[in-house]
């Protein structure tokens, strides 16, 4: 039997850690949750969660080092995957009551406001997968749960961003590019098809 993949999640003081990591000790990992970079280099995979303001994560991730944690590993090709404002701030900005937000430019694109009449778009959504995914390939139909107001606009699905529609609105769902990973769902909100998702990225971790 191979061991359990080894998973950090970082505490960078908004995100839904405790319920991330019981999530990830559900699908097989073992997990460390820190704010330590140090202590999170040891590990197999990082998960970068976040909920709430964009503004106000990027700064914790910043104060605590983080934003250098996330450009090494994913420089050193280290699998990473981002929920929820976890994902946003894997893109290149955010616009958000009227203040811009420097995200980490590991992703392309432009966290907005979604132009949709009811916002939070919070509840069950479907997906449609992108061209060249490899963990929704078998999600058609499958539902997924989401809360938020801000999403990366996009036309359709492409190679590497799976997206979802909310009252006309396209946004990238999830996004897979090179060792990164993220969802704007939370993945460990979404019952089964959550964990099943989650111990599909772990298996390519492996």
């Amino acid at each position: 039997m191979s061991d359990p993949v080894r998973v950090g999640i970082i505490d960078h003081g908004s995100g839904n850690l405790h319920s991330a990591g019981r999530a990830l000790r559900r699908a097989g990992a073992t997990v460390t949750i820190s704010r330590d970079p140090g202590a999170l280099l040891d590990n197999d995979a990082l998960v970068l969660p976040g909920v709430g303001a964009l503004a106000a994560c990027m700064a914790g991730l910043r104060a605590m080092g983080g934003d250098h944690l996330v450009h090494r590993w994913v420089g050193e090709g280290r699998p990473l995957l981002g929920i929820c404002v976890g994902h946003q701030m894997l893109f290149e900005r955010g616009s958000e009551r009227g203040v811009d937000v420097e995200c980490l430019g590991v992703l392309p694109g432009v966290v907005e406001e979604l132009p949709a009449d009811r916002l939070p778009h919070m509840g069950w959504n479907t997906v449609q997968p992108g061209t060249r995914t490899t963990l929704f390939r078998h999600a058609d139909g499958e539902r997924f749960y989401f809360v938020h107001s801000y999403g990366v606009l996009v036309d359709g699905p492409d190679d590497h961003f799976t997206t979802a529609t909310h009252q006309g609105a396209t946004f990238v769902a999830a996004a897979e590019v090179g060792p990164v990973t993220s969802t704007q769902f939370h993945p460990e909100k979404s019952g089964t098809a959550g964990l099943a998702l989650l111990e599909r990225w772990m298996a390519r971790v492996c």
